[in-house]
């Protein structure tokens, strides 16, 4: 799972790369606390705490369900080798109209992911953001940092 979370969080980085920094990730826990989920969304459809999504359903076009429970990647097939740079070529296909509202500056956002990214590529287990579960949470004792908010409009 560390692996394939790397791949992940670099995929969004890739993205934040090429221009797409409005490109948000909003990672969790399942229900069973087994699997981590990271949905990725765009800022228009964030709440002020930088986290938490407003609109969730797939169908919106406004987000992209991610869990380690699927085997690949957004329910792709034959994307195990993929590198970090494939994978962010695939979901600019996969998600046009988010991948359209998340192209954009955002300075603060992109030092914060590429913080969580330098976090998870050392491969301490558990040191991958969860910011959100069935479960309390104390956000604060998190091995990485929160996002930041949004700024007001």
């Amino acid at each position: 799972m560390a692996r394939r979370t790397g791949r992940l969080v670099a995929m969004v980085h890739e993205l934040h790369k090429a221009g797409y920094q409005r490109l948000r990730v909003s990672p969790g826990l399942s229900p069973s606390g087994m699997d981590w989920r990271c949905p990725i969304t765009c800022a228009s459809n964030m709440e002020p705490d930088g986290f938490t999504i407003r609109e969730a359903r797939v169908a919106s076009g406004l987000f992209a369900a991610y869990t380690s429970a699927d085997p690949g990647y957004f329910g792709w097939a034959n994307v195990e080798g993929c590198s970090a740079r494939e994978l962010a070529a695939r979901f600019l296909q996969a998600f046009p109209k988010l991948t359209e509202l998340g192209f954009g500056r955002d300075w603060t956002y992109t030092g914060w992911l590429t913080e969580v990214l330098g976090v998870v590529e050392q491969g301490a287990i558990g040191r991958y953001p969860i910011f959100y579960a069935d479960f309390p949470l104390d956000l604060d004792a998190q091995s990485v940092p929160r996002p930041p908010p949004l700024p007001a409009n």
